[in-house]
């Protein structure tokens, strides 16, 4: 299938994956009259890409048409469907279109799902801080990319150390490869240590020194992360994620759950053994009060969206759920 559609927020793992395509379709002494990028910006970029894809190759080679950052799947007028409709089926098998765009395609137009019926689909969104097993799942699997061999404490201080940032892990691993020069043994969890520089603080460490009441180190914490940049959003998503586990996972608790797949399966919790850990964590609240960190976690959200200063936001909100967890 020549056309591909990539979208998604995490704009480092598009761009490795169009540096892939490029290095599979293109011949590097040809990519001049063969690889052509348009920005999705203009009026007339889609049918210039399109008309594009249909050109014949020159030399030897593929071709690949870039349109980068396309609002095709947003809104299409009826002339681009057409010539959509029109193109994708007739593509030569020589000629790859590309196509990229960091929202989701709305997937009620007749564009989209053209395309989806046309077009080898890929999302690049970054995984929730709060699935701590894919991240580690995403690490493992980066690594083997890169060659480098870890320990699986090594893997879980490094998913611990870069969280979701799919550049910083990239880069932390090629650093791990560079130390270990082509070594086979793996490295471990002192290796990581020594070597990666952690982000130090996380939104997750926010939430596990709220669940502890742990109110000062809690607002010095947000304060670090604010200073880092985090998106105050982005940091309340977090909460609301860690904070929504602790409490299905109480809640079948109380409800006498004794399966611990099913307790897993409905916290959308990927590895049943974390359930130990988290178990603990929570043994000193109840579901009533854990439930409520919820509705002041969506005010938070409620408020940030309307426009509110992060900071003291923040701030206030997290003094209240330390409060409200208080036995």
């Amino acid at each position: 299938m020549p056309t591909y559609f990539y979208w998604g927020e995490d704009d480092f793992a598009i761009a490795r994956a169009v540096k892939s395509l490029q290095d599979k379709v293109l011949d590097p002494n040809w990519i001049s009259f063969n690889y052509h990028k348009i920005t999705g910006d203009r009026v007339d970029s889609a049918i210039e890409a399109l008309e594009q894809a249909m050109t014949p190759v020159f030399g030897t080679g593929g071709r690949l048409v870039w349109l980068a950052d396309t609002g095709i799947c947003q809104q299409c007028p009826e002339d681009v469907l057409k010539e959509l409709q029109r193109t994708l089926p007739n593509i030569p098998d020589t000629s790859y279109l590309l196509l990229t765009s960091s929202k989701k395609p709305d997937s009620r137009l007749k564009s989209t799902k053209f395309i989806q019926a046309h077009a080898e689909v890929q999302e690049f969104s970054p995984i929730p801080p709060w699935k701590v097993e894919e991240i580690a799942a995403r690490v493992r699997e980066i690594a083997k990319e890169v060659g480098v061999k870890l320990t699986p404490d090594a893997i879980e201080v490094l998913a611990e150390s870069v969280g979701n940032n799919s550049r910083l892990l990239w880069m932390e691993l090629e650093k791990l490869h560079l130390f270990k020069n082509n070594s086979s043994s793996a490295i471990d969890k002192n290796d990581v240590i020594r070597l990666v520089n952690s982000t130090g603080q996380s939104s997750l460490q926010l939430a596990s020194a709220i669940l502890k009441r742990e109110t000062g180190k809690a607002l010095e914490l947000v304060s670090e992360l604010l200073n880092r940049n985090e998106n105050a959003l982005s940091i309340t998503a977090t909460l609301v994620g860690q904070f929504r586990t602790w409490a299905i996972v109480k809640l079948k608790i109380e409800e006498g759950e004794k399966d611990e797949k099913a307790i897993a399966s409905a916290a959308d919790i990927a590895n049943p053994k974390r359930l130990y850990f988290i178990r603990k964590e929570i043994q000193s609240f109840s579901s009533k009060q854990l439930l409520a960190t919820l509705s002041l976690l969506l005010e938070l959200e409620y408020s940030l969206k309307r426009g509110a200063e992060p900071l003291s936001t923040l701030q206030t909100k997290i003094v209240e759920l330390c409060c409200l967890l208080v036995s």
